[in-house]
């Protein structure tokens, strides 16, 4: 979560103070548009192992590196002058970071086996909390020093790169690499391709399987695993389920600011009250899933993603009034956190491990990119309402509808998929 922070809020921030325009700053979120094809080069964490560290954690420490040399490029540049290398900086922290979400996520997965579904719900709640930490606890620094004598956005970049480096000495020290098992099934795939090439142990045959292993067989398994029809129906609902709460934080800190939050307020309302909820509601919403099911979890944090949207709708009417503010942050927090475990623990759950990276990418992906193609237009939206923030945010409670009607019909599978992993 840490990187969405960089490129996030921060970044909206920085040009809100620039003067750019609402719609500048809503179209500068497309460079999030990395995380919803990161699914593309997910096979290659599958199969290509780095010289250092493992499967895993090779992947995860090489990206930090990639993180901290761009947030050390931007302090060096200005807002005014410099737009298209910030926007460069952004794209290569946002490629860094979609890839490094690839591989932690695969970390978690092969972590747990796949069996232990309540592990599994568990494992994303505390997954959800440690994104929100990233996210919340950590973004909430730069603001509260944003309003200090003396500190200009490009020196914060600055903090953020020795923060991330934290992040890098805890993926060589702490973490350790999961166990997996994944050759029997690779192995496998690669004799049926090259049975069907006609082309043997050649060299042709050889890159031609390890290609097609790679590149095909994740999404011909998923396919073949669930029937194209529910496979189709199952990624609709992945895109649409979060696109109203998408919307709704795209602009939230152009809107805090708008309306008359300082810096300070937004650090610690927005970001360090809201990382604290996320954190309790997310262990709270991995129990709820495991004593309830991921179905009725998914269902009801739709519905309370939506309340959540209507209270910022009230808070457009009335104004900077702090005490709102805080029952908002804590309603939005808890919906958030709810229906993220509850995604997590849906998408973790269909993943195949010989193919977790890649799997999971491609659900994933999907999900960020109504956050990202999409919610790079809420911006457009605002002004083409003429700034009517209540107007607006009545229309992001909506959005989580259509997806509601598509995971009612996914209900029977959706049971049936978590009993079948019990089962094995």
């Amino acid at each position: 979560g840490f990187p969405w922070v960089m490129i996030g809020s921060v970044l909206s921030a920085w040009l809100k103070d620039e003067s750019l325009s609402r719609s500048a700053i809503g179209l500068f979120g497309a460079i999030f548009a990395v995380y919803s094809f990161n699914f593309l080069w997910a096979p290659l964490l599958d199969r290509i192992k780095p010289l250092a560290l493992g499967q895993r954690r090779g992947w995860i420490g090489q990206m930090q590196l990639l993180i901290i040399g761009c947030c050390v490029w931007m302090s060096t540049l200005d807002a005014q002058s410099s737009l298209y290398q910030i926007a460069l900086c952004g794209f290569i922290i946002a490629l860094s970071s979609a890839t490094q979400d690839i591989a932690i996520d695969a970390f978690r997965i092969d972590t747990i086996a796949q069996h232990e579904t309540d592990a599994m719900s568990a494992a994303s709640s505390l997954a959800t909390a440690g994104w929100w930490t990233g996210y919340g606890g950590l973004g909430a620094i730069p603001f509260l020093v944003a309003d200090l004598p003396g500190w200009e956005w490009q020196h914060i970049y600055l903090l953020l790169a020795a923060i991330m480096s934290l992040c890098l000495m805890a993926t060589l020290v702490v973490a350790k690499e999961p166990d997996v098992n994944r050759q029997a099934m690779l192995d496998a795939a690669t004799a049926r391709y090259q049975a069907l090439l006609s082309a043997g142990d050649s060299l042709f045959g050889k890159i031609s399987s390890w290609l097609l292993v790679s590149l095909v067989e994740p999404f011909r398994e998923f396919f073949s695993r669930n029937g194209v029809k529910l496979a189709l129906q199952i990624l609709l609902f992945v895109f649409l389920f979060k696109i109203g709460e998408a919307f709704l934080g795209r602009m939230s800190i152009v809107f805090y600011k708008e309306i008359g939050f300082s810096n300070s307020d937004i650090g610690t309302y927005s970001k360090l009250l809201n990382w604290w909820v996320t954190i309790v509601f997310s262990i709270i919403g991995g129990l709820v899933n495991i004593r309830y099911g991921i179905f009725r979890g998914l269902f009801i944090a739709g519905i309370a993603m939506a309340a959540s949207n209507l209270m910022f709708a009230w808070m457009a009417e009335i104004g900077p009034h702090k005490g709102w503010f805080v029952v908002t942050i804590v309603l939005d927090g808890f919906t958030s956190a709810w229906s993220t475990v509850a995604m997590v623990a849906f998408i973790s759950l269909l993943c195949n491990r010989a193919f977790s990276a890649t799997q999971y990418a491609l659900m994933a992906s999907l999900s960020v990119a109504s956050r990202t193609l999409l919610a790079s237009a809420s911006g457009i939206l605002v002004d083409a309402m003429g700034g009517n923030w209540a107007l607006f945010f009545v229309l992001t409670a909506l959005m989580v509808i259509p997806s509601l009607v598509i995971l009612y019909r996914l209900r029977h599978n959706i049971t049936a998929i978590e009993k079948g992993n019990s089962a094995r």
